[in-house]
């Protein structure tokens, strides 16, 4: 009854593993646009950010640009010129920076939301 019981909760979280996220679709739609969003493991926007699109997120193109510690930013960051966290870059090369609405990014990508 033990192994059965342990068995079943490994297939749920297993399922739960491998559900898609509710922003798989849109996620993966920026990536294919060229949008890629530039930040900094310490930036509480950036958290936000990743936080709003949960486990879609896996799909977003995401630039890190600090490095360990957070005194200094990637030498590849600064060649493009990344100023602030979060900054959006889009396929066109405009930029964004700060937090942005998923309507936003819609208009700026042509990304439709779920």
């Amino acid at each position: 009854m033990k192994f059965i019981k342990i068995a079943v909760v490994l297939l749920l979280l297993l399922a739960a593993c491998t559900s898609a996220g509710k922003y798989d679709d849109f996620a993966k739609c920026l990536s294919a646009n060229n949008v890629t969003m530039y930040g900094a493991y310490w930036c509480s926007h950036c958290q936000n950010q990743k936080k709003a699109f949960g486990s879609s997120w896996q799909y977003v193109n995401y630039v890190e640009c600090s490095l360990p510690g957070g005194t200094a930013q990637t030498e590849f960051c600064a060649k493009k010129g990344i100023d602030g966290y979060p900054t959006w870059e889009f396929g066109d090369k405009s930029r964004l920076s700060g937090e942005v609405a998923f309507a936003t990014l819609t208009e700026k990508s042509g990304c439709l939301l779920p």
